[in-house]
């Protein structure tokens, strides 16, 4: 029945595609032999959340299982909610387009803060109250996993449970737990009193948060004996020896990144004290060059895809970077397959690697320096000199480049306006370089693309403490990038920093936001990552209605002392190297990469073992 309610309406809607199933590689099973069903969902639209890797590799892992079944689910776009509304279609997994109220987990990936309207909203289309505390017996857990986890205070209320860290192995030790219970007739309750024992798992409902008068967290107490004072992060040890998917799911529809991806790394070496992702995935751990090679041949083999991306943090970082471009490029050279290397520093460049990556990308260089001077790339550990910079470029532009992609942040600690006018110093090198390098040559116009992010302070970052700058700071700084910068040749474009103060309030929030994310959600907001849905107005009157000031969150300097939301979570970074880092920034001083030196962050002592970041 359901499944001709959808028919009925798809040549209704944009790209129907998005909401049908059955693409190659997708997964289906006899229901009635399987014991746990698990509805993977992505708060996003189907272009974005079938690019994400992460969910390419739980839903492989999860379907080798003959017990499990994994299924997609994604947020319909606005005119495919009007008609599911319209013609009570609940929100149904891909696979089986069954109601996702029939599973015995909704599983959310979190990867960023501007998503979670979308959780509320695919949880009323699934027919589901959002609040847990109005979800009875016999509706499915509710589980959340993601960066975002390192602080999912403000969905507190919402979610049953939480996956810190890494899932490939707690997933399925909490699956097998619920097949277990599930078998025993056991209530909702005594599996999350169960579940809360697992390494990794933090139950919300099973702590206590209390605020001091000035607003600021007071104490976070468990209030069972399941609840531990600290909650763990999980880490995959051997990424050799991990799960990974030989096949994807092939899309009908174009997606946003759309071939095969295969992950060389996890981790990252190098510090960056804005960098949320390079601090909440450490430990720094490889694959072998061999374990890549392997699986990006499986992955073309059995998807057809013409194009392989390899995916981390710092591609170039990689111990065997030239074994592996030299090894890959036989295969992809002889099989006309494209061989896509995002994720490159500068500063590590050789002649051989960048003849190497010239037979792959011959157009443009993209690169991120994040700041315009040397003095503020100190202070955020970028450790790019401006020497590194040009020197990366000269071989570019000697190998035929003619474009040049910068990515910078506005609102760093400790900017001043000489460190905006930087970027517009660094862009006219760039363009007297490639004159240069030129000079007498019918050579193509230069282009240069610079976009620029407002910085958003992050958990579990030295710039955990930073305030974040506010909307006339940010405006005004803007307006004098586009008068340092010389715009016949340079184009400069940034983000909606009013989506970046709602970002920033959002990742550095408590339990108290619940109310105000409700609001909003109750309010219509929803996609709020993209500009053309984003409903600032409806945001600051959610704000409003609860009597919360986002100042709060956003632009108050925290003291090193100050309890913070997320403390009762352990990502292994410890707060004592944050801080330290922190006092380093403001005093203009560079910490050397885990290669060249254990930073003592905290990581490598809880694991045990020599820094896996060091040779």
């Amino acid at each position: 029945m359901l499944k001709d309610k959808i028919e009925k309406v798809l040549l209704k809607v944009q790209r129907p595609s998005r909401y049908i199933g059955g693409e190659l590689g997708s997964v289906v099973k006899d229901k009635s032999k399987v014991n746990v069903r698990f509805a993977f969902c992505f708060p996003d639209s189907y272009d974005v959340g079938m690019s994400h890797l992460g969910m390419k590799i739980l839903y492989g892992l999860k379907n080798l299982r003959e017990d499990f079944w994994c299924e997609r689910v994604f947020a319909p776009w606005e005119d495919y909610e009007q008609a599911m509304r319209e013609n009570d279609i609940p929100l149904y997994g891909l696979e089986s387009l069954d109601p996702i109220t029939e599973f015995d987990f909704i599983g959310f990936t979190l990867q960023y803060e501007l998503s979670y309207t979308n959780v509320l909203n695919m949880l009323d289309l699934a027919g589901l109250p959002v609040y847990a505390k109005d979800r009875g017996e016999g509706t499915p857990i509710v589980v959340g996993g993601g960066p975002c986890v390192c602080n999912p205070e403000p969905l507190a209320d919402f979610f049953d449970l939480f996956i810190l860290g890494e899932g490939e192995e707690v997933n399925l030790e909490l699956m097998d737990l619920y097949a277990k219970m599930k078998k025993e007739g056991a209530s909702k309750s005594d599996f999350l009193h169960e579940a809360a024992k697992i390494e990794g798992i933090y139950v919300p409902s099973f702590y206590d948060v209390s605020y001091n008068p000035d607003g600021t967290v007071q104490s976070i107490t468990p209030n069972c004996p399941e609840a531990k004072p600290k909650i763990t992060k999980r880490i995959i040890r051997d990424m050799d020896k991990v799960f990974y998917p030989d096949s994807f799911v092939v899309p009908f529809t174009e997606i946003v990144h759309d071939r095969a991806v295969v992950e060389v790394l996890r981790g990252c070496i190098r510090g960056c004290r804005f960098c949320q992702a390079g601090f909440i995935y450490r430990p720094f751990r490889e694959k072998s060059s061999d374990t890549v090679c392997r699986q990006t041949k499986a992955l073309c083999e059995a998807t057809g895809y013409e194009e392989v991306s390899l995916s981390s943090l710092s591609t170039s970082d990689f111990s065997e970077i030239e074994k592996l471009l030299g090894d890959l490029s036989e295969y992809t050279d002889k099989e006309n397959i494209s061989l896509s290397l995002p994720s490159l520093r500068v500063d590590n460049f050789s002649e051989e690697l960048m003849e190497k990556i010239r037979r792959i990308r011959k157009t443009g260089l993209t690169f991120a320096p994040e700041a315009g001077t040397q003095r503020l790339r100190d202070v955020i550990n970028k450790n790019v000199s401006d020497e590194e910079i040009m020197n990366t470029c000269r071989m570019a532009f000697e190998g035929g480049a003619s474009s040049v992609k910068l990515y910078f942040m506005l609102g760093l600690p400790t900017e001043t306006d000489e460190d905006i006018i930087g970027i517009g110093e660094l862009t006219d090198r760039i363009i007297d370089l490639y004159r240069n390098v030129n000079a007498g040559k019918r050579s193509p116009k230069l282009s240069i693309s610079v976009s620029c992010a407002t910085f958003v302070p992050k958990p579990f970052t030295p710039f955990e403490f930073e305030p974040q700058a506010s909307i006339p700071e940010i405006t005004r700084k803007q307006k004098l990038l586009l008068d340092s910068t010389n715009r016949k040749i340079v184009s400069v474009s940034w983000h909606n920093y009013r989506i970046s103060i709602l970002e920033a309030a959002l990742a550095r929030g408590d339990r108290r936001l619940s109310a105000v994310i409700y609001e909003a959600w109750k309010s219509g907001c929803k996609f709020d990552s993209w500009d053309e849905c984003y409903k600032y107005e409806n945001w600051v009157a959610a704000f409003e209605k609860c009597g919360i000031d986002p100042s709060f969150y956003d632009n108050r300097t925290r003291s090193f002392d100050e309890l913070m939301p997320w403390d009762h979570l352990d990502y292994m970074i410890t707060k004592e190297f944050l801080i330290r880092e922190n006092k380093r920034a403001h005093e203009g001083l560079t910490t050397p990469n885990c290669r060249q030196k254990c930073s003592a962050c905290g990581v490598i002592q809880r694991i045990g073992g020599g820094c896996v970041g060091q040779d």
